[in-house]
């Protein structure tokens, strides 16, 4: 038997900025991405816009166009940025995707063309995986405008769309070319999506950072409050607990574990049974407060920390329990049974099921296996505590 071994090794560098007014004709920060390969090409350039964004700023578009005209003997702007919605069901639709490969197409953009996405964290999933399957990579710009987005999705090297009604079936893990942050977004955001954000600051927390848990319990009010300054601290802390796991773990998750997917097997699921109407950040909180009171039923964490937890996702005003935790839970071959999601969770990532619990504030760790039992009394408690909360 004959044989030839291939290895090599590819490195990854991509920089994440933190800025404001990035289409400030005075700020150089987008317009030296386009420019740092100093070559004699002329980049084309193509950017896709969140909706929400543009109905937020209603003159960013004539904004890009104007910090685009600066360059406009450098590069090739496609005249029109492509506009589609946000949220959630931009992943669910395939023709939105088609949209924006028509625009590669008949634009004739290749390799050394640039796609600017700019929205929230569904669109930059979108936009990225456009830009990962067109010509088999086109150098993809993401410019998050949420919360959610810049300290979570924003910084990573996944990308995805869903279908058969599963969670980013579809994707690849592409570095982007950059990823340029703009506070400025933020203060666009509505009051639900400013707080939905926050669950990913409190996940890394949880499993990596017990300093970064008291700063968010201490900021809890000013954070509800829209405290600017408290808000791009949490961020940057997030984005740079995100990014140090990335380098030190398993970027391209070859193998089981996904400890930055802390509380997402039930969050997967919920948005799902709730047709999407739950923001990501919203469906997260609720997969956190079932995965640790698990640990506290467990005993792997203690009463206090359990109430310090649950008590700060309801100071931020985060549900606790929904109806569909609770639906067909005696009926577990019903499509739309609950814990269904733990084997969607592990078909999606491979290998054995793994899930990550608490065994303290800041101390994650992983287990492999679930008791379906302590997961309805989970809920239960769940709901009892969410019941109290309302009659408040």
């Amino acid at each position: 038997m004959k044989q030839i071994q291939q290895a090599f090794t590819v490195s990854f560098n991509f920089p994440i900025y933190f800025t404001e007014g990035i289409f400030n004709p005075e700020n150089q920060l987008l317009r030296s991405q386009f420019l740092e390969q100093n070559n004699s090409l002329r980049p084309k350039v193509f950017f896709v816009l969140d909706s929400g964004v543009l109905k937020a700023f209603p003159n960013l578009n004539r904004e890009i166009q104007e910090y685009m005209r600066s360059i406009e003997n450098k590069i090739d702007a496609i005249p029109e940025p492509l506009i589609i919605p946000g949220g959630e069901q931009c992943k669910n639709d395939p023709g939105l995707l088609q949209q924006i490969l028509k625009v590669v197409n008949s634009n004739g953009i290749d390799r050394h063309s640039y796609m600017v996405g700019i929205g929230g964290g569904a669109v930059l999933d979108l936009v990225g995986f456009a830009s990962a399957i067109a010509h088999r990579g086109i150098r993809h710009i993401r410019i998050p405008t949420t919360v959610l987005s810049p300290n979570d999705s924003g910084v990573g090297v996944k990308n995805g769309i869903n279908i058969f009604n599963k969670k980013n079936f579809l994707g690849t893990f592409t570095p982007p070319y950059a990823v340029l942050n703009d506070y400025n977004f933020l203060t666009g955001l509505e009051n639900r999506d400013w707080r939905a954000g926050i669950a990913e600051a409190i996940k890394v927390a949880l499993i990596k950072d017990n300093n970064f848990f008291e700063f968010i319990t201490a900021q809890a009010q000013p954070l509800l409050n829209r405290d600017m300054p408290a808000m791009q601290e949490l961020v940057f802390r997030c984005a740079e607990l995100h990014i140090q796991h990335i380098k030190s773990g398993d970027p391209f998750e070859l193998g089981s574990s996904r400890p930055l997917d802390f509380g997402h097997w039930a969050a997967h699921k919920l948005e799902q049974l709730t047709s999407y109407s739950i923001r990501h950040g919203e469906a997260v909180a609720l997969g956190m407060a079932l995965d640790v009171t698990y640990s506290r039923l467990l005993g792997i964490i203690s009463t206090e920390e359990w109430e310090r937890i649950i008590t700060l996702l309801q100071t931020l005003k985060f549900d606790l329990y929904i109806p569909e935790m609770s639906n067909h839970i005696n009926e577990p071959e019903h499509p739309h049974h609950f814990m269904k999601g733990l084997t969607e969770f592990r078909e999606h990532l491979g290998g054995k099921l793994t899930i990550m619990l608490l065994h303290g504030i800041g101390k994650g760790v992983e287990y492999n296996e679930i008791r379906s039992d302590l997961i309805v009394d989970s809920i239960e408690l769940l709901r009892k505590r969410q019941h109290t909360l309302g009659n408040a």
